[in-house]
């Protein structure tokens, strides 16, 4: 047991978050990401890194998404799903690098969300997709190295080489 020290009066404390924790209608949002960590899938096999999105407009402001991004998965088509979202929240907020999840921090772009209906917790949104602010790949070559060849019309984009 912990005494408090002091008395507290329910009619005296402010009353919590009253806000709305319906999921938000089906389409595209400016956001802002306020929190990337990486953490342990709960089997302990992988690895995932968990988002936070803030929404900025073009509706909803304030509002919060959250996200996740399977890197590290004995399931291979989820691994391969979530380096996917990675590389595209990376090429829509221009990093062509990342090596800490702290870089994703701060960074704005837009986010795609659905509605998907779960039997067990009801409805809640699911983030398909990602661009820049200003609707397409955001420019990435301003943190890449020189190129060592000229980029003919061909060229596949220097992130897709491998």
């Amino acid at each position: 047991m912990a005494f408090l020290n002091e008395a507290f009066d329910v009619n005296e404390l402010p009353q919590g978050n009253t806000g709305n924790f319906e999921p938000l209608p089906a389409g595209w949002y400016t956001v802002t990401i306020s929190e990337a960590e990486l953490k342990s899938t709960k089997a302990g096999n992988g690895q995932y890194i968990k988002l936070r999105y803030d929404v900025t407009g073009p509706t909803h402001q304030g509002r919060v998404v959250f996200g996740n991004l399977n890197i590290k998965n004995p399931n291979q088509k989820a691994e391969e799903i979530g380096r996917q979202q990675l590389g595209d929240i990376m090429r829509a907020i221009g990093l062509a690098k990342v090596t800490d999840t702290d870089q994703l921090i701060g960074n704005s772009l837009s986010i795609k969300l659905d509605v998907k209906q779960d039997a067990q917790y009801g409805a809640s949104n699911e983030v398909k997709g990602f661009k820049s602010v200003s609707g397409s790949a955001a420019p990435v070559e301003a943190s890449m190295p020189a190129a060592a060849a000229p980029a003919t019309a061909k060229a596949a984009p220097p992130w897709a080489k491998k």
